[in-house]
């Protein structure tokens, strides 16, 4: 089932009816699901829902009160729920559902980057039964680190090159 969240977002930690030896990886999964993109959005869509009921609610009593003050009905002395807070509340829990799913658009394109640029693996020494077939050797994975070593230079010197173009440009524009 669902664990209940704190205000600050963190689920409680093991109580005692845990036995210690649960507590440090509950604490573990709860810190990792914390930085998930993915899990947070999940955790944020329900609360997202919520608020938006709570926008349209208190919409809904805000119409109806000033429209009984208009008929004259009411006095103004009656108080209402403040919609500006509630959206703002609604419009801060939107941004933080923005931020999750730019942040997992970028893990899954990093991700994707990575396969791309280093597919294979290399064989770990603490796990020499696992080697894999497809694996690089270790040679192989300092060629193809040295190619893209060589690469990232080329690009500086590139850019090197082209502030420096940049700089002439405006400093003979300074001159004229």
């Amino acid at each position: 089932m669902a664990s209940q969240q704190q205000p600050g977002g963190v689920a409680p930690q093991g109580g005692p009816h845990q036995p210690a030896g649960l507590q440090q990886p509950q604490q573990q999964l709860s810190q990792q699901q914390d930085f998930d993109p993915v899990h947070r959005f999940k955790m944020l869509i329900p609360q997202l829902k919520e608020s938006l009921q709570n926008v349209m609610t208190i919409a809904s009593l805000n119409f109806q009160h000033n429209t009984a003050i208009d008929n004259g009905i009411k006095s103004n002395d009656a108080a209402v729920q403040r919609f500006d807070k509630s959206l703002e509340e609604f419009y801060a829990l939107c941004d933080q559902v923005e931020l999750c799913l730019r942040l997992a658009h970028e893990c899954l394109s990093q991700s994707i980057d990575s396969a791309k640029h280093s597919p294979n693996l290399v064989p770990t020494a603490t796990k020499p039964d696992t080697v894999q077939t497809e694996s690089l050797s270790y040679s192989q994975y300092l060629s193809m680190i040295k190619s893209q070593i060589s690469c990232a230079k080329d690009i500086h010197n590139a850019l090197l090159e082209c502030s420096k173009k940049i700089l002439s440009k405006n400093q003979q524009q300074g001159i004229m």
